[in-house]
């Protein structure tokens, strides 16, 4: 079958029959001002996990047709939109927040989430410095980040790094981002998932690490991501026009299942989406932006 890490295109991928599924529940928003569609899967029943392949939970998908372009203004209004929806998934007291950016920094289309953390706002240094003086002794969040790497390099699962650094640090809030695999084309680098679920890192390309869980980490997990990548089996499947179930399992996809493909521009997409959404996440985890995003 056809990977895809975005549950919207799991639920869409769902033969006729299962398109009532119990324990789905999806919402759509779309703002015609912006052309930004936000659409919001909830799996809250085992049975609906089980067909979709996704673990219970909530999942928000932002997509935004426009967001390869260099557009600054619209990716200011696809930051907004990023905060808006990470702020219904965070507590609303004042947090310790873990920011961790997944992924390989010398495989571009896999270097998303070290991208993003290369511009975030972080604060813990200074929180436990000065204390709240140092923000005018408003209210004030505590954020730190962390680029674990890649298994390869460091001979350590990536969850690992990030529970000793969790058990040390003690954040009450866990948020991962990752590059995804799409299943469509058309939402190549379009489109940004959040889920409180957490995440495994890896899985897009098959390559399975242990996961990062509220089970496994002790603490809530929010994942970012963005699908960077599709199989080369994507493609055949986009190009014949079918559902991939519809070609019956005497199709064989091959080596095509272990090839991966991306946009030839990607250098130039992941420096543009991880400005954008490290600017979702300082929005969202300022409390004096809280008017800004609402």
């Amino acid at each position: 079958m056809v990977r895809t890490d975005l549950a919207l295109e799991a639920k869409e991928s769902v033969s006729e029959n299962e398109a009532g599924l119990y324990g789905v529940n999806v919402e759509e928003d779309f703002n015609p001002e912006t052309n930004i569609r936000v659409t919001k899967v909830i799996i809250d029943t085992k049975n609906a996990a089980k067909v979709l392949e996704k673990p219970m939970g909530h999942y928000i998908t932002i997509e935004a047709p426009n967001m390869v372009e260099p557009d600054e203004d619209y990716h200011r209004e696809i930051s907004r939109a990023l905060a808006i929806q990470l702020r219904t998934m965070m507590p609303e007291e004042e947090l310790s927040v873990l920011v961790v950016g997944l992924g390989n920094r010398d495989v571009t289309a896999d270097a998303l989430g070290p991208h993003v953390v290369d511009n975030l706002f972080v604060t813990r240094h200074v929180v436990k410095t000065y204390g709240k003086a140092a923000f005018q002794n408003g209210a004030v969040n505590s954020v730190s980040c962390v680029e674990p790497g890649v298994t390869a390099r460091t001979g350590m699962d990536a969850a690992e790094i990030i529970k000793g650094v969790v058990e040390e640090t003690k954040p009450n809030l866990l948020v991962v981002i990752d590059a995804l695999a799409a299943r469509s084309t058309k939402r190549l680098n379009r489109t940004i998932q959040i889920t409180n679920t957490g995440i495994q890192p890896g899985s897009g390309v098959g390559n399975h690490r242990s996961p990062l869980t509220k089970e496994s980490m002790g603490i809530p997990v929010i994942a970012i991501g963005v699908p960077t990548v599709v199989d080369a089996a994507t493609i055949v499947v986009d190009a014949l026009g079918q559902n991939p179930k519809s070609l019956g399992e005497e199709f064989c996809f091959g080596e095509l299942s272990n090839m991966y493909v991306t946009s030839k521009d990607i250098d130039g997409v992941i420096k543009r989406l991880s400005f954008t959404i490290s600017e979702g996440l300082n929005l969202a985890l300022d409390p004096g932006e809280l008017s800004e995003v609402e």
